[in-house]
């Protein structure tokens, strides 16, 4: 089990027996990776890989399981992310299958930079595409529009937010959705 603070993210995958895979959600400081730990699964076919480096803490899986079963104030903190956790699992889904290349990298770069401090991701195309569940190409065709629009400034590997305001607006509602449910629930945690 595994908490993390500023400036270290994560992103759940799901692969494929083909070796395909698309990203289910994007856990920062406000979250943990291993949520079937405690709530009694123990493992999950989603794999967790680094997006961002940065300080990060663990833990033993029986000492948060034996805490989690006191009742306490970790319990409900954890049932809270794990709530905010599924509905951004199951918006993105929504977005993946019905909103443009275009909304949804939008609604990526969104939801990377609230895990990280300031407003640069370094991350390549071929992450951003493993994300998104789409090709290379149209990440690279989104990443342009963006730029031209002048939201983002895209060098190879860096990604800069420059109007975070018009990329809320030109992403789909699916970020305002995952956004408001975060902070619904872990605004006290």
């Amino acid at each position: 089990m595994r908490t993390f603070r500023r400036r270290r993210s994560f992103r759940l995958l799901y692969e494929t027996e083909s070796g395909a895979s698309a990203g289910i959600a994007v856990i920062g400081n406000e979250g943990i990776v291993g949520v079937p730990v405690f709530m009694g699964g123990g493992s999950t076919p989603s794999r967790a890989v680094v997006q961002s480096a940065g300080a990060g803490f663990r833990m033993p899986g029986a000492a948060i399981r034996e805490e989690f079963s006191r009742s306490g104030p970790l319990m409900q903190i954890l049932l809270r992310f794990t709530q905010a956790l599924i509905a951004q699992m199951a918006q993105t889904a929504v977005c993946n299958r019905h909103h443009s290349v275009d909304q949804q990298l939008c609604r990526w770069l969104l939801l990377s930079l609230d895990r990280l401090a300031g407003h640069e991701l370094v991350v390549t195309q071929d992450l951003i595409a493993h994300m998104l569940g789409v090709r290379r190409e149209g990440v690279t065709e989104a990443a342009l529009s963006l730029q031209r629009a002048e939201l983002i400034s895209y060098r190879r590997g860096h990604i800069k937010v420059l109007d975070r305001p018009g990329l809320e607006k030109r992403s789909c509602e699916c970020y305002a959705v995952v956004k408001a449910e975060y902070d619904r629930l872990l605004a006290d945690g």
